[in-house]
């Protein structure tokens, strides 16, 4: 079969990592791909964002499956297009996608079927925002309502920051303008995945990540500065409570809606003395989570998106190695504000050790030199028997690593260690 998975970061080389150990696979491209899925696809030039060329693309090369990585081409409605072309693509609908692309789509689900979630309100009018955070008060919550690459929420703590927040997004900072305001919810951040095809819900694993960016979880949110898998505060009683009582309604009441969730559901969570309460869904595996998803996967990956596709999950079935995947993101000096791009990266080619993977994200080819491309550059992951033997893996792999311009956290995992 051949496959075309669409993406440039790190967590579609962790997934191209993944796919090309599939005995189903003959040929596989990536489009727009970077250096390090080039090792393992053929890189395509081609504009995700042009659906016919997409379908064009797929007609001529005879792209038997298409799996999309980022959550942008998913809202826009790709899978949509490409099945009325008659090819067969791993992701939601535009409709289900609103599961991301609307913050305030998935709250009003929540609220129509006794989803646990934040007491919220949605406005698409700045007055009234602020007068509903004049009656609340802080902390609270502030998120633009549309997509907004992880940085369009604001955890309030005092009203300076929440009317700072209020004013960004309807300045039009985030390309909307609404928001939802929701109460803050004490707890641990978990993250849950699990495959839909549209009937069946098949459980995969879990992860946290660190969002912000300084070490001891301090400075301002980002895209995720790395992660680890699985979470130790996700027992297996909370994932069951996550599975009933939170994913199985959401793919229930898309069904019910005429729209079938077929995709992964990675729900965002906060461990509250409630019970888990969902944060948000994202429409698309996590970044950087996927980057320690995929190397503790046993089995083939490829036959697992194809039966999401296809309504025969409830044939399938996955193992996980029992052992800590931690990634650690090595981002550009000054993200997740302004930073340099094109600086020269070296010390990749050396052997970093067994269970030990670097997965590009922002980076690209000048001339034979490999250079930074975004704000984070690099996922460096590995495989340990305890998290404490994973970061030490990981830690030692990113000093190897020749990036005078970069940086990352020194903690990553400090929740699971301490665990």
């Amino acid at each position: 079969m051949n496959v075309l998975l669409i993406g440039s970061g790190g967590r579609e080389h962790a997934l191209a990592w993944a796919l090309a150990k599939s005995p189903l696979l003959s040929r596989f491209y990536c489009a727009p791909g970077n250096p390090g899925i080039a090792k393992v696809a053929e890189i395509v030039t081609l504009d995700f964002a042009d659906h016919q060329a997409v379908v064009s693309f797929c007609h001529m090369n005879a792209i038997g499956f298409l799996v999309v990585g980022p959550e942008a081409p998913l809202v826009a409605g790709l899978v949509d297009d490409l099945a009325k072309a008659g090819i067969k693509a791993f992701g939601p609908s535009k409709f289900a996608a609103q599961l991301e692309g609307s913050k305030g789509f998935t709250k009003d689900i929540c609220r129509a079927h006794g989803i646990p979630t934040a007491a919220y309100e949605c406005f698409n009018d700045a007055t009234a925002a602020l007068a509903y955070l004049r009656k609340h008060g802080t902390p609270i919550v502030v998120k633009a309502d549309g997509l907004a690459a992880g940085k369009g929420v604001t955890v309030a703590m005092t009203m300076g920051e929440a009317e700072a927040a209020i004013a960004d997004i309807f300045a039009g900072r985030f390309g909307g303008a609404s928001c939802v305001i929701e109460e803050y919810l004490e707890g641990e951040e978990a993250s849950y995945f699990a495959l839909s095809d549209g009937e069946h819900v098949l459980p995969l694993t879990t992860a946290q990540d660190h969002k912000r960016v300084g070490d001891g979880d301090t400075g301002p949110n980002t895209g995720g500065m790395g992660a680890y898998s699985p979470a130790p505060c996700m027992t297996e009683a909370l994932c069951e409570e996550t599975l009933e009582r939170i994913v199985k309604p959401t793919v229930k009441a898309l069904a019910a809606m005429g729209h079938p969730y077929k995709g992964v559901l990675y729900a965002g969570l906060m461990l509250t003395r409630d019970g888990p309460k969902l944060i948000e869904y994202n429409a698309r595996f996590g970044d950087p989570e996927t980057q320690v998803l995929m190397p503790r996967l046993e089995g083939d990956l490829l036959s697992l998106l194809l039966a999401t596709a296809d309504g025969s999950l409830d044939k399938m079935s996955m193992t996980w190695r029992p052992e800590t995947a931690l990634t650690v993101v090595m981002a550009a000096k000054g993200y997740p504000g302004e930073y340099v791009k094109a600086v020269l990266i070296g010390g990749l080619d050396q052997d970093f050790g067994a269970g030990v993977e670097v997965f590009h994200a922002g980076t690209a080819m000048k001339g034979d030199k490999l250079v930074s491309n975004g704000g984070r550059v690099l996922n460096v992951t590995a495989l340990g028997a305890t998290a404490r033997e994973a970061q030490a893996k990981a830690y030692a792999a990113v000093d190897k690593i020749d990036f005078p311009q970069g940086f990352c956290r020194r903690d990553i995992g400090w929740r699971a260690i301490k665990a």
